[in-house]
Formats: C-alpha cells, structure tokens, sequence
C-alpha cells in the first residue's frame, strides 16, 4: 500500500492549504489542469487572501484531522466538499496534493433530506437519504443504475461509518448540471450520495478509485470532534 512518509508526509499539510491560498478562480473550466506555480505553493498569504467563495474552516479542519486518515491513503490525490456552500456553487475540489494540481473543480449534490439548496442536516442512518460528513477512503468502481459509480468507506466512526451499507457512492446524475439550476435555482439532490455531473463521472472515478481520500465538511463537522 502506497503510504505518505517522510518528505511527502510533512509537505501534504502545506501544500494543500497553500493551493487553497492560490486558487484565483474557484469556477474554472472543469478538469482545467492549473498546475499552482512553485512560487505561489511556497510562498502562500494570510488566510483574509482566501478567496471568497473557500471556506478557511474546512482548511483548519481537513488539517487537524488529516494525520489520523493520511496512513489509510494510496495515492496523492484528494478530494474536498464543503457543504457550507449552496448548491449553485462549485463546491467540490480534486487536488492533486503532490504537484499542486487542481484536477476538478466543480457541482456536487448533497441528499434530499439534507436541506435545498444548501444542506442543513446529516446522518450516518440508513434510509435517511441526508449526506454524511467527514474522511472517506475510495473504494472499487462499479457499474450501477446511475452508470459507473465508485463506492466510499466511511472512515469516522458513528459519523459516516455505515456510507457501505448505505450504498453511498458517488456517480453521475443528470440533475447536478447548470441546466438543472437555471431551471430550477439549486442543483437536484440525491439519496445521500455526492454526486457529480454526468459528463465528469468517469474521469473523476478513474482519478480517485482505489484508495484516494475525500473529505465532506459543514460547520457542525467540528461539533463532533471537539
């Protein structure tokens, strides 16, 4: 198993929040591949140069929990949602935390149950169809009713541990596209699973399967590990 040690191990924590710092656009093109240059990676500002649209919570937060899960990780690649955002924003990212990359940048749905256009509510409870929060590792790919999807195991226990047994994946849904928000102000919304537009399901699946780690945050995230 692909383990983070040493150089990397120390590095991963800077170099994520300092391509957070570095993101100028947060409504790129999707899967535009803007390598961050070396010099904004280690060069970084305050946290008031955040764009507007990042939450600096979600950065505090993946990076005090992040050591607990980094050990579980195959590959660099990581993926953050913040569900503090409403629907209509691109809200989900794909780094690529070794070289700076932003991989993705785009829609995610969150459960019907959750809330409308932004999610209030979350549960680790089957038949709940609300999203759950916290570290999920990535799991196989596999084909379902929504077309390629790839299963997450939830990592935190009582949090989002029962993601498995849920059926919580992420895939394509024809619902989470500009289209559908124009039409009807905020992105359709799932039985608790992120899911992504259509077009981007396979790429993104084929990037991040198989051991790559994704974090979901709200503010109430911090409520459970206090």
């Amino acid at each position: 198993m692909f383990i983070y040690r040493n150089i990397l191990e120390t590095y991963i924590l800077a170099t994520i929040f300092f391509v957070f710092l570095s993101i100028q656009n947060p409504d790129q093109k999707n899967f535009d591949h803007e390598t961050i240059p070396a010099s904004s990676a280690t060069n970084g500002g305050h946290l008031a140069s955040l764009n507007e649209n990042l939450n600096p919570d979600l950065i505090k937060s993946f990076e005090k929990h992040l050591p607990e899960f980094l050990p579980l990780a195959k590959n660099k690649i990581v993926t953050l949602i913040d569900f503090s955002l409403p629907s209509t924003k691109k809200r989900l990212w794909t780094l690529n935390v070794e070289t700076g990359e932003v991989l993705l940048n785009t829609y995610v749905s969150h459960g019907r149950n959750s809330g409308n256009d932004v999610a209030e509510a979350f549960s680790n409870t089957p038949e709940s169809y609300q999203s759950s929060l916290g570290f999920f590792l990535t799991d196989q790919p596999y084909s379902g009713k929504h077309g390629k999807s790839l299963r997450l195991k939830g990592l935190e226990r009582n949090l989002n541990d029962k993601a498995f047994e849920r059926a919580i994946v992420i895939h394509g849904a024809d619902y989470v596209s500009e289209s559908f928000i124009q039409k009807h102000g905020r992105l359709g919304r799932s039985h608790g699973c992120p899911a992504i537009p259509e077009e981007l399901a396979s790429t993104f699946i084929d990037k991040t399967k198989d051991g790559s780690l994704l974090f979901i945050y709200h503010p109430s995230y911090n409520n459970y590990n206090l």
